[in-house]
């Protein structure tokens, strides 16, 4: 992985490094929740297991009780349809989703992670993240449409915080959002730059999908994991084509 293991923990690079123009349609205007540019997967295509319920929102519990009385984030690394991805949750809910979890990110990242959020790093699948990695396999089969986990928001705060919450609930699956849509949500119609540093310091993405997050004119816009990975997550979502080749 290029960026630094700091870098890692945000799960973004500069917006401005990383653009791309597509042909997608976003319409300022356009209702929360309405999908834009091309139709979501037809229905049907998510029925499946137990686990999968209301229309695709996976529901799950978390185990909130520290270890032995310490506070502690337990963190692991499992693959996906993107690639490996470090999660992290603490007594609160999930934490942190980290893209190309390689292995300078296994090596630094929790110690640097659990610093800030004041815990002590543990590395387990088996306990609060058992039911977020069962959500994100949902997801990556093509089962799950909405995340209905416990989050713990401590790695963002202020107007960032406002714009990802506002995102995580205003913008479901198969639609896209306009970065200046998505201030004028907040209250902020004019702070479309800022909505963009927010969806470059998103340390939850997938699970608070700042890959819904495009221009205005039809370009993809930034994305830390790569714009390969932001299409494949369209891709996935049913917003973009399957690629030919």
């Amino acid at each position: 992985m290029a960026e630094s293991v700091d870098g890692a923990l945000h799960a973004r690079a500069p917006l401005t490094a990383r653009r791309s123009t597509v042909n997608l349609t976003v319409e300022g205007s356009a209702p929360a929740g309405r999908p834009l540019g091309r139709a979501a997967n037809p229905a049907g295509r998510w029925g499946g297991p137990g686990g999968v319920v209301g229309g695709g929102a996976y529901r799950g519990g978390m185990d909130s009780s520290a270890r032995g009385g310490r506070r502690t984030v337990e963190w692991a690394v499992v693959g996906s349809g993107i690639g490996p991805l470090l999660l992290a949750a603490t007594a609160d809910g999930l934490a942190g989703v980290f893209f190309h979890a390689g292995e300078e990110v296994r090596r630094e990242a929790p110690a640097r992670l659990a610093a800030r959020l004041g815990a002590e790093p543990e590395e387990t699948a088996t306990g609060r993240l058992a039911e977020p990695i069962r959500a994100l396999e949902a997801y990556f089969a093509g089962r799950l449409r909405e995340f209905r986990l416990p989050l713990d928001w401590s790695l963002t705060g202020g107007f960032n915080r406002q714009v990802l919450r506002e995102l995580a609930s205003g913008v479901p699956y198969g639609t896209l959002v306009g970065y200046g849509e998505l201030a004028a949500r907040v209250g902020q119609p004019r702070a479309a730059q800022a909505v963009g540093a927010a969806m470059g310091a998103n340390p939850l993405p997938v699970v608070v999908p700042c890959h819904r997050v495009v221009e205005a004119g039809g370009g993809l816009g930034g994305f830390g994991g790569g714009l390969e990975t932001k299409r494949r997550l369209l891709v996935l979502e049913g917003v973009l084509p399957e690629p030919l080749f």
